[in-house]
């Protein structure tokens, strides 16, 4: 028998939002990668653009600023998102998506932290 397998959808990472006209923003993410649903993004100062948000830098992303709601492949040129930019919203904990630097628990934790310092609490469950 065939498997059929799914990517994350919406419904698999936006738990709770209260008002979507408030919540949500429209943001360029960076070229270069595929950003799956659910990414943790950070907003680059100079540029104002969103790439994943990393464990150190000092271009701005290191603090997670948004959460991405659907995936866009942006590998080829800039993309545009629909992000999470401030809550209150629950996400959940483990269908985010982090860039590579964020590689143990307490960087985990750290983004978290940032996430719901905006607003967006992430929840093991909803």
């Amino acid at each position: 028998m065939t498997v059929l397998t799914q990517p994350p959808s919406l419904g698999d990472i936006l738990k709770y939002e209260l008002n979507p006209n408030y919540t949500r923003e429209t943001v360029t993410l960076l070229v270069g990668t595929a950003y799956p649903v659910g990414a943790v993004l950070g907003r680059i100062t100079a540029s104002g653009k969103y790439k994943l948000a990393t464990s150190g830098g000092t271009d701005g992303a290191q603090t997670a600023a948004a959460m991405l709601l659907y995936s866009v492949d942006a590998s080829g040129a800039d993309g545009t998102g629909i992000v999470i930019a401030r809550g209150p919203a629950i996400v959940s904990k483990a269908a985010l998506a982090f860039d590579t630097t964020v590689d143990d628990a307490a960087k985990t934790t750290t983004k978290h932290g940032q996430l719901a310092a905006l607003g967006i609490i992430p929840r093991d469950s909803a």
